[in-house]
């Protein structure tokens, strides 16, 4: 008996070697994944003479909490933040609102052409943003939008890549709730936010949440459709604290941190939501 035990008392001690090994690959990798961040807010917290001290400097000397309240007077913070919030809150709840639609379209309906226009939408995920920069700014300054809110919303209502994600999550939902639903006099329309739309919570919540951190972490477009200060948002708002003598660092990266923290917060309310809904359309 004591033969016949120690196979399985070798396969329990090497799959706890295994796992052992797993969690210590993944703790060195997220230590090295926070090294950047935890770099950021000590940096927010140092003295000018400290930032670039050569060898670095973790841990500031005096913890400086005034770079915050100088950060913040440098360059008209409130109004970046509030851009940001309502671009970022606009394009979201509209993308969302249009990639239902034509997911929904996608997967449940039949209309002639469907698959070659799918495959066509799909295609242009391969054409590079940067090619498509010089016809949106040209098409946007003879519509009279530039500098304007317009510009910074309307072109961003729509994503080929959020279409696609909840195309796979509405096809994993039954056909028979739907013929169930017609008998009952239910219109599709209607059967369209009032069963699909619940159901399909997690990856909706995945596809706003991917928006959302786009539209707060967008810059080149914004730098190139914007003029007026007032106009600009928090990433091209950070730009302030460049100038020809050089850069303020500690009040950057003081700046900076104040950027991420309604994305952390965000994140940490709809973690959940986001994990269940990358699982279940299988994308990685």
């Amino acid at each position: 008996m004591l033969e016949a035990a120690s196979p399985g008392r070798k396969y329990v001690v090497r799959q706890r070697a295994y796992r052992l090994a797993l969690y210590v690959l993944m703790l060195v990798a997220c230590a090295i994944m926070l090294l950047p961040f935890f770099w950021m807010v000590t940096t927010s917290f140092k003295d000018s003479s400290e930032v670039l001290r050569m060898p670095p400097q973790w841990i500031p000397s005096k913890w400086l909490w005034s770079n915050y309240a100088k950060a913040w007077a440098v360059a008209p913070f409130g109004r970046y933040f509030f851009n940001s919030f309502f671009m970022a809150i606009t394009t979201t709840v509209g993308e969302v609102f249009t990639t239902i639609l034509a997911a929904y379209a996608f997967a449940k309906m039949r209309f002639a052409g469907k698959g070659p226009l799918f495959a066509i939408l799909l295609g242009t995920l391969m054409i590079p943003g940067q090619m498509l920069l010089i016809p949106n700014y040209v098409t946007i300054t003879r519509l009279g939008w530039h500098d304007q809110y317009q510009a910074l919303i309307i072109p961003w209502l729509a994503s080929v890549f959020g279409i696609f994600l909840l195309r796979q999550f509405f096809r994993s939902i039954p056909d028979e709730l739907h013929d169930a639903a017609k008998i009952d006099g239910c219109s599709r329309f209607r059967f369209l936010w009032r069963i699909v739309v619940p159901l399909s919570r997690p990856a909706i919540m995945t596809v706003a949440l991917l928006k959302f951190l786009g539209s707060w972490n967008s810059f080149q477009w914004v730098l190139i459709m914007t003029n007026r200060e007032v106009m600009r948002t928090v990433p091209v708002g950070l730009m302030s604290f460049r100038s020809e003598v050089g850069t303020a660092y500690e009040q950057l990266m003081a700046a900076s941190v104040l950027a991420i923290i309604p994305v952390l917060i965000l994140f940490f309310f709809t973690q959940k939501q986001f994990i269940q809904g990358v699982a279940r359309t299988g994308i990685k």
